[in-house]
């Protein structure tokens, strides 16, 4: 009988092996997959039909000059020491400003997403903030700061601060409420509640709110370096197209291009770092 009833079972285990069959996992939902390569290919392709369409005539020189002239620019401006002299005084406007925007619309972001009576004070200034065109102050900030860097950098903060307040107390916001409620009935504290539930809940969010309000701050750059800046990429895209240099104009554009890249780059990194645990 011990010997059938181990026959038995050693059976049932055996079927119950063969129809086994491994779950494939599905956590990743509709997280998409990096495809380095489809980026810089669609790059390539649109920089060589520029190039075909130029040389064969299909496109005039006046409308748009050929991307290997502009590379050469970029080169030449490269030896010269040219262009490091007009980047170097534009990312530190660009990092002081920005810096100083992003991180005060934060806290104010925080703030204004955790405590109720700070919410009802700050949320109408915002809205009444977030309208203005941002480089119609311009000529303000000049008469306030000075026409030297302070103007600039006040700019640049201002632009980037009022974004980045409507993306941070927004991702607050959707902080699923089930998970704080959670937190509370396991006894945490306030503070260990934001720290390790509402902060990284919001963390999406806020970095996503900071790549609209890098683009922003770029854009202002270029907007304060055109009024009274020597040096700068938009001093020199201003004086290019004053002489109606096309290849120095570009190459301008295309230094503007690849500092957004840059910088997106860079927010993709921070949300690989920061943002692990989704997947």
């Amino acid at each position: 009988m011990a010997g059938e009833g181990r026959e038995r079972e050693a059976g049932g285990e055996a079927r119950t092996g063969s129809r086994a069959r491994p779950v494939p996992y599905r956590g990743g939902g509709f997280r998409p997959r990096r495809v380095v390569w489809v980026g810089p290919v669609v790059f390539a392709l649109l920089i060589a039909l520029a190039e075909w369409g130029t040389r064969a005539g299909w496109i005039g020189t006046l409308t748009l000059p050929r991307p290997s002239d502009v590379a050469l620019t970029l080169w030449e401006m490269a030896l010269s020491g040219r262009l490091w002299l007009h980047l170097g005084p534009s990312l530190m406007r660009l990092f002081v400003g920005a810096a100083i925007g992003v991180s005060a619309g934060v806290a104010v972001g925080l703030v204004i997403g955790l405590f109720t009576y700070a919410r009802a004070a700050l949320v109408p200034l915002v809205a009444a903030l977030f309208p203005i065109p941002k480089i119609a102050l311009l000529p303000l900030f000049v008469i306030w700061f000075g026409i030297d860097e302070m103007s600039k950098y006040a700019l640049i903060a201002f632009g980037t601060f009022t974004p980045t307040v409507v993306a941070t107390y927004g991702a607050v916001d959707n902080v699923d409420r089930t998970l704080i409620r959670m937190g509370q009935s396991f006894g945490l504290s306030w503070g260990s509640i934001v720290r390790k539930i509402v902060l990284p809940g919001a963390m999406p969010g806020i970095l996503s709110g900071l790549r609209v309000s890098l683009a922003i701050a770029v854009i202002l750059l270029v907007a304060a370096e055109m009024l009274g800046a020597e040096y700068g990429i938009g001093a020199f895209i201003l004086e290019a197209g004053s002489l109606y240099d096309l290849e120095r104009l570009f190459a301008g554009v295309v230094i503007l291009s690849a500092l957004g890249v840059a910088l997106s780059f860079l927010i993709g990194v921070a949300e690989r770092r920061l943002l692990g645990w989704r997947s």
